[in-house]
């Protein structure tokens, strides 16, 4: 053990007691569920099935998206396999309930505490513990290597930021990182910087993203919505916003010489307060999804502030704002999910997080940068098409990155002993 992880483990441990404070606070303010508080500290967990388990760590919507695919593609393979998904976040805990196929549960991520994390591994014994993008947690990590458990980083992305940090601690990281078996980048510029932290080689196999199918949509809701709210309008619909970005999609809108369809729906729902409140400062008359209230025709603006209906969204827009490049610290967000459906996309210029995928996207004109408001009014104004011929290249390498996946992972998951013994047979 490094000094840097017994120190680590030293703190939280210290740490703690005061930590029921924290959560109870994140829960008053609508960060936790009281409900599921226990899950946090690893306690009252359902009970583990007989055979081989698979745990997948994601921190919240997008990296539990990708992996509730990887876990639905392990199970094809590994019939029988019982996989447990965690993560942090509220949303992505109301996001995976309904969608978890029969084999599988989600529990509200552990605390990295060295109690916690025992807790967590002992109950569920992993075979395989596979972490999504950036989530690497020293005790959750050290307690499953310390049980046997094969571990795997996968659509790993790290900044520039990140690697420099991690330089600092690099006998940490190359103790954390460096013991899973696999460890597969979302890109080349992550690939070369975790080859300079752990000093071997490490496989870029694209961004897993790029396979998740669209969302879906309640096809009586979108029927009813096409015709009572946007009513032969055209319709614009800003995606994933953050503090701020409302403003910039609605001045822009506001340019149009035209009666529009807004839509907005923002990335963390309970802002809805917040956004009700522009609207009206503003005087645009509108509908409130959360509150159950009828749009129709008259209404200007649909506040979408509710979890899973993005797919019935994306259908009815004529062009989609995608929140994340103009607000400060995010780092953009994934822009496939509307280009599968053929909706032209613009968001603003900060995209670090995807950086190489928004460049080949904006290369082969499937994305728009823009850099401000006029910018997007005129992107709105114009609404370019999207590109048959690079959707269909878009489609052909689509899969590739999970098929990569899916292949490094599948020889360290034990099969099921009924499987072993009917392939005997």
């Amino acid at each position: 053990m490094t000094p840097a992880l017994f120190a680590y483990r030293l703190a939280t441990y210290a740490a703690s007691p005061f930590l029921g404070f924290v959560l109870s606070k994140r829960a008053k303010d609508g960060k936790e569920d009281y409900l599921r508080l226990h899950e946090r500290y690893a306690k009252r967990l359902p009970p583990r099935r007989p055979g081989p388990l698979v745990w997948l760590h994601g921190a919240s919507v997008g990296e539990s998206s990708l992996l509730l695919e990887l876990g639905r593609r392990l199970i094809a393979e590994r019939p029988g396999v019982m996989l447990v998904f965690t993560s942090q976040t509220v949303t992505s805990a109301r996001l995976l309930g309904p969608l978890l196929p029969d084999n599988a549960i989600h529990a509200m991520a552990p605390l990295d505490t060295p109690q916690a994390a025992r807790r967590f591994i002992q109950h569920w014994k992993p075979d395989l513990c596979v972490f999504a993008e950036g989530e690497i947690w020293p005790n959750l990590i050290h307690e499953a290597r310390k049980n046997g458990a094969r571990t795997a980083l996968v659509n790993a992305r790290m900044t520039q930021k990140s690697a420099d940090g991690w330089q600092k601690v690099r006998g940490l990281f190359r103790q954390l990182v460096g013991g899973f078996e696999i460890v597969l980048a979302a890109d080349l510029d992550t690939g070369q910087r975790l080859e300079s932290l752990l000093g071997r080689a490490v496989r870029a196999a694209g961004n897993l993203k790029s396979a998740l199918p669209p969302p879906a949509a309640n096809d009586v809701e979108l029927t009813r919505l096409t015709n009572n709210f946007i009513a032969g309008r055209r319709c614009l619909v800003a995606a994933s916003t953050h503090p701020g970005e409302e403003e910039i999609f609605l001045d822009a809108a506001a340019t149009l010489d035209e009666d529009v369809a807004l839509i907005i729906a923002p990335r963390h729902p309970d802002r809805g307060d917040e956004i009700e409140a522009l609207l009206k400062k503003r005087n645009l008359r509108h509908a409130r999804r959360s509150k159950g209230v009828q749009s129709d025709k008259r209404d200007r603006v649909l506040l979408a502030d509710t979890m899973g209906e993005m797919g019935t969204w994306l259908r009815m827009a004529n062009a989609v704002y995608l929140g994340g490049g103009h607000a400060e610290g995010v780092g953009g967000h994934n822009p496939l999910e509307p280009i599968r459906l053929h909706r032209p996309v613009a968001s603003g210029p900060r995209v670090h997080n995807f950086a190489d995928l928004m460049a080949s996207l904006e290369a082969s004109g499937l994305v728009n940068l823009v850099a401000d408001t006029a910018a997007l009014a005129a992107f709105f104004k114009e609404t370019p098409p999207v590109p048959d011929a690079a959707l269909a290249a878009l489609a052909a390498e689509a899969d590739q990155p999970m098929l990569v996946t899916l292949g490094a992972l599948l020889p360290l998951v034990p099969r099921p002993l009924l499987e072993a013994s009917d392939r005997q047979k």
